[in-house]
């Protein structure tokens, strides 16, 4: 699953990359990802932290509505409500494990 930067990890090529790791069937291995996003998606619709540890946190942030914002479209005003989004926090070990990646690895982006 190595890839540069401008590259896609999709939910099918994570399946593949575990089938190969474990031999388990790639129908098990679905379901049990499906099943795992689905209780992120449940956590966050709870407005529930999802933490794991070594990785990050997933939570539900309210974005502060406005009076005076533009549709990017037609540049027209609207008002906009108050409303969740789902944010990500990385964990301390995966910030360490990226914190470099423009600095060193070949092709990859600099911030």
């Amino acid at each position: 699953m190595a890839g540069k930067a401008d590259q896609k990890v999709t939910k099918a090529d994570i399946i593949d990359s575990v089938y190969e790791k474990t031999g388990m069937s790639r129908k098990e291995i679905r379901t049990v990802v499906d099943l795992f996003i689905d209780e992120v998606k449940d956590a966050l619709i709870e407005q529930m932290v999802i933490e794991l540890r070594g990785f990050g946190t997933f939570e539900v942030r309210i974005r502060k509505g406005r009076q005076k914002a533009r549709n990017p479209k037609t540049g027209e005003p609207v008002s906009v409500n108050s409303h969740g989004i789902a944010a990500f926090r990385p964990g301390r070990e995966l910030k360490q494990d990226v914190w470099n990646i423009g600095d060193s690895a070949p092709g990859g982006k600099e911030p």
